[in-house]
């Protein structure tokens, strides 16, 4: 629908549709120019009421009727965009731009990008603390985000498309990816896909757009998309030719495509000598891969005890507890779940206190009346702790489900239900898609690549990711989906 010739017609149009008499924070303001009624249509909280007095002034600043032509050379402001269409007026209005409607500007409307948000300072984000390096993060405000990765990349070939997705929210959402280093056809098929999202609105933000984007496969636990709140590692996976999805209102970055490999690496690598790095490294992927057959592992040892060596008999403990061990240790993994919530709902004032007291407490007393044993508490310990070894709470969730059912595989088969729980885990790793689904999950192991593999398990000299990372991954990559492709 498109404004009208008549000016009362449009500002009563725009007055209904944008609900000023209902809604106390929608203002509509008139002001007196040369004889003619200038209408503003705007959302109190949305706009910098100094830029907006100051505009205003530039506004009435002449005693003629304004045309349209002379009132946008008037405002002296960086934002300024003209529109006929009334549906693109209220959304501006609503996504904080200011409209100004005049008789003499006929069909026409100003839209005057005037609007602040509010928004908290970039801090560094909790989930990714960093021992060296910078301690800025991401935040709830789109623009802010992307300003944070054009620091850090001065280049022209840095691209920033905006898309808006939500009939109802429109939410916005920006591709950044640079030009000649991301593959072509990644890029096309990341925005054919966000162009086709049907939904009416992104209430989870970067959640509810990663469902959008993969409507297939939530039973695989393992996750889909690779998140980070830190713009650094954005700037690097961008430089690498990732494709960075940013949604407005969320603080995440997704990171395009994923591979399992990639939730090896933190930031922490990059900032310490090659050497360090590529030790925690290995320490952080040995964790991880302990932490998943550890329990199965002990308790297949207990059932087998006659066959164990000697030197391994330290595994049996003297005190079993009075219920089976298998039920032992589900009951504590449950019990640590339940831990992290009553820490994440405890006020921050008494949350580090209560969750290890609570802990300690709670273990304590299960063993004293023998509800579990010491060495299920010792080795649920490592579990609880391995988790924070890796940043990804999905990744930890994904391992706990494998690790739960190899245990309830061996409890019901033996050797075979561990052997079943470690192809159960290579099945899930394997068949897990990402967002287009032409980037395989286990790239580069599968389909091979031995430098691109080599730099994912040892942290390299910079020199070395800087010449290889970016074109000889990307064309790897190519190579690959052309390769599976039909």
């Amino acid at each position: 629908m498109l404004l009208s010739m008549e000016h009362e017609e449009n500002v009563r149009w725009l007055r209904e549709r944008l609900g000023c008499g209902r809604n106390f924070d929608c203002i509509e303001r008139h002001l007196a120019v040369g004889g003619e009624d200038l209408t503003l249509f705007y959302i109190d909280g949305f706009v910098k009421d100094a830029e907006l007095q100051r505009v205003m002034q530039q506004l009435t600043s002449g005693d003629e009727a304004p045309s349209l032509e002379a009132t946008i050379k008037r405002l002296a402001y960086v934002e300024v965009g003209v529109s006929g269409d009334l549906s693109e007026i209220v959304s501006a209005v609503l996504s904080g731009q200011t409209a100004v409607l005049a008789a003499s500007f006929g069909d026409q409307s100003i839209l005057i990008d005037a609007r602040t948000y509010p928004a908290r300072q970039t801090a560094e984000p909790d989930s990714d603390r960093v021992m060296q390096g910078a301690r800025d993060g991401f935040v709830e405000t789109l623009v802010m985000n992307t300003a944070l990765i054009r620091r850090r990349i001065r280049d022209p070939e840095l691209s920033m498309e905006h898309f808006s997705v939500g009939t109802s929210s429109k939410t916005d959402v920006v591709v950044c990816y640079m030009r000649g280093v991301a593959s072509s056809e990644l890029v096309s098929d990341i925005k054919k896909r966000i162009r086709s999202i049907k939904t009416k609105s992104l209430t989870l933000g970067y959640q509810s757009l990663s469902e959008c984007l993969i409507r297939k496969g939530w039973l695989n636990p393992f996750p889909k998309i690779r998140t980070t709140e830190r713009p650094d590692t954005a700037a690097a996976q961008i430089m690498e030719g990732s494709v960075i999805l940013i949604c407005d209102t969320s603080p995440q970055a997704m990171i395009l495509p994923t591979s399992i490999f990639d939730y090896l690496q933190q930031t922490d690598d990059y900032y310490f000598p090659p050497l360090t790095g590529s030790y925690l490294r290995l320490v952080r992927t040995s964790i991880l891969l302990l932490s998943l057959f550890v329990t199965p592992l002990w308790y297949f040892a207990l059932e087998n005890a006659t066959i164990l060596p000697s030197f391994l008999s330290f595994v049996i403990p003297d005190a079993p507890g009075t219920l089976p061990i298998i039920v032992q240790l589900l009951l504590v993994e449950v019990a640590i779940d339940g831990l992290k919530i009553a820490s994440m709902n405890t006020p921050d004032m008494l949350s580090n206190s209560l969750s290890v007291i609570g802990a300690l407490i709670l273990g304590d007393f299960a063993v004293s009346v023998g509800w579990v044993c010491e060495d299920v508490i010792l080795y649920m310990a490592f579990v609880a702790l391995a988790n924070f070894a890796q940043q990804n709470a999905e990744l930890g969730y994904a391992i706990k489900f494998v690790r739960v059912l190899t245990l309830l595989m061996v409890y019901a088969l033996g050797g075979w239900g561990l052997i079943l729980g470690g192809l159960l885990f290579i099945l899930l790793v394997s068949t897990n898609r990402s967002v287009t689904g032409k980037y395989h999950y286990l790239y580069p192991l599968i389909p091979f690549n031995g430098k691109a593999l080599l730099r994912l398990i040892f942290r390299l000299k910079k020199n070395d990711v800087d010449e290889g990372n970016s074109r000889s991954d990307i064309k790897g990559r190519d190579a690959a989906q052309s390769e599976n492709d039909p």
